[in-house]
């Protein structure tokens, strides 16, 4: 089989971490590509038992999947193993996880830059979570980043610490009065990492080439979202990262044109967390409503989440992005009960009507956004299961979604639980009888 991707079509928070546990148990392996413990996944499985993942896939909960950590991922050991203790306190195996040997660290010199960093940019402050990700990156593009196959190399790993702190040091004490780190307490700290790690270390490219050769199932698991892209997404307030299509197999190591199906999830109204441009960012009752329905709490940072009407303009540029062949459609549910629904189709900067992502930083700031108005519903949906049992303005409201994005919708979410969906097309074929 060749490989599927999986990634957010908004500014994250869609919900694929459902959509990754609702095909885990058809896919053999589940490996995140990008992104850190800045990302969280909530899963909540048929026993009403609620995960909170950060960097673990979304596939550990999955048995039959063998989950990856990729070259593209940074890593905070501390976190990781917090998280698979955590996951194992609660029956879940987590002893198959593989790390690619090429993925970055991040290290205390990150986690403190970051936070004294975004603390001295004030009012133009980014809204990192502070956990170290950008400086991270900023090491491995600089080529002073550290790696998880030095963990396997006490000599390697003091010599290149021991060189990077030189600098690191010099920022944290001169510029931001801060203390500086040691060289010695890290070495031992990461080698203790290095001891229940190692065994998880791996060429994880050459694993997945085998697989895909095996005609096993490879579902990469996208973290953040195609509008917080490094290249494409709101810059400057965007992640660390590439969370789009291409991004999935420079994280990975997977060729292109072994990708078969480009899966986006992409929530029935819009949010965002952190600072940024929000056209349709509602501070009314509607807005109010979405929030606490939703639950629109930051799984990572428990933020609130800023909340809007459904961008088609941000869902047809990522369709055209990544390529998108299938959109799951999470939350719908959220909007039953609203008198009327609103799509924004276009903006309107300068008195223009735009239908494509603004070209400029400037423009997107200044962009309002242009409605449909659509009739809403009253009926729960949480039990509806197929395309028929849909209410018929919900089904307006998802055909027009469609036809704006132009990709089908194979999958709507109508509720929190792993069974909550409605089927329209299957994301993979039907399993086979046993």
């Amino acid at each position: 089989m060749p490989a599927i991707v999986l990634l957010g079509a908004q500014w994250g928070d869609e919900g694929k971490g459902k959509v990754t546990d609702l095909l885990g148990a058809r896919v053999d392996y589940v490996v995140r590509y990008s992104g850190g413990n800045n990302a969280g996944h909530t899963v909540i499985t048929p026993d009403g038992q609620k995960y909170k993942l950060h960097l673990m896939p979304s596939g550990a909960l999955s048995p039959n999947a063998t989950t990856v950590l990729g070259n593209g991922v940074v890593i905070d050991p501390k976190v990781l193993l917090e998280e698979m203790d955590g996951l194992a306190a609660r029956g879940v195996d987590t002893s198959g996880l593989l790390i690619s040997g090429d993925a970055h660290l991040i290290m205390p010199h990150h986690r403190a830059l970051d936070r004294v960093v975004e603390r001295y940019l004030g009012k133009a402050r980014i809204g990192t979570t502070g956990r170290g990700i950008g400086p991270a990156y900023g090491d491995k593009v600089a080529r002073t980043g550290i790696r998880a196959q030095d963990l396997l190399d006490p000599g390697i790993l003091r010599q290149k610490l021991e060189l990077v702190l030189r600098e690191k040091n010099q920022v944290l004490t001169k510029v931001y009065n801060r203390k500086a780190i040691d060289v010695d307490a890290v070495v031992e700290e990461y080698l203790a990492y290095a001891g229940r790690l190692r065994g998880h270390i791996a060429d994880t490219r050459a694993v997945l080439w085998d697989a895909l050769d095996r005609g096993d199932t490879v579902l990469m698991e996208g973290a953040q979202a195609t509008m917080l892209d490094l290249d494409h997404g709101t810059y400057p307030f965007v992640t660390s990262s590439n969370p789009v299509t291409a991004g999935a197999c420079v994280g990975t190591g997977i060729p292109p044109a072994r990708v078969s199906q480009v899966i986006g999830v992409i929530k029935a109204y819009t949010t965002r967390v952190g600072s940024g441009p929000f056209p349709t960012e509602l501070f009314d009752e509607a807005g109010a409503h979405l929030l606490k329905v939703g639950d629109e709490y930051g799984t990572t940072t428990g933020r609130e989440r800023r909340c809007g009407w459904f961008d088609a303009v941000v869902g047809r540029f990522a369709v055209r992005l990544n390529g998108i062949t299938d959109l799951v459609v999470t939350k719908l549910d959220v909007l039953s009960g609203l008198p009327k629904v609103r799509i924004c189709v276009a903006y309107e900067i300068g008195g223009e009507r735009v239908e494509t992502m603004p070209t400029t930083q400037t423009a997107f700031h200044h962009a309002t956004p242009i409605y449909e108005e659509l009739d809403g519903w009253w009926e729960d949906i949480t039990k509806a299961r197929t395309w028929s049992d849909v209410p018929a303005n919900a089904r307006r409201f998802l055909e027009r979604v469609e036809e704006l994005c132009g990709a089908r919708i194979s999958v709507a979410g109508v509720g929190p639980g792993r069974d909550e969906n409605v089927i329209r097309h299957h994301l993979l074929p039907p399993a086979p009888p046993r």
